[in-house]
């Protein structure tokens, strides 16, 4: 489990790219590179990282579903994620 700390700051992350988003692109398509220099750091979307939703564990992410492949494997053995099954052969 991730520290409460390093989730908030992920999330932190997350709001400052999509609240200067457009203000980026505005300044990509103007060419206005010294314009994008001022924005804050965090506004780069290169900055986020994949985070499970349950668990905060920053690897062994899977897309489809936002969680990490531990979680995803105690959840699909319990059944609670609709349409997966624990193969068998």
């Amino acid at each position: 489990m991730a520290k409460e700390s390093v989730k908030a700051r992920e999330l932190k992350k997350q709001k400052a790219v999509e609240k200067y988003a457009a203000k980026r692109k505005e300044l990509k398509a103007a060419g206005d590179y010294e314009g994008l220099d001022k924005l804050p750091r965090n506004a780069s979307p290169v900055r986020l990282h994949n985070r499970c939703k349950l668990s905060g564990r920053p690897r062994g992410y899977i897309r489809k579903f936002g969680i990490s492949r531990v979680i995803f494997r105690d959840l699909a053995s319990a059944g609670k994620i609709p349409g997966v099954t624990k193969s068998s052969w």
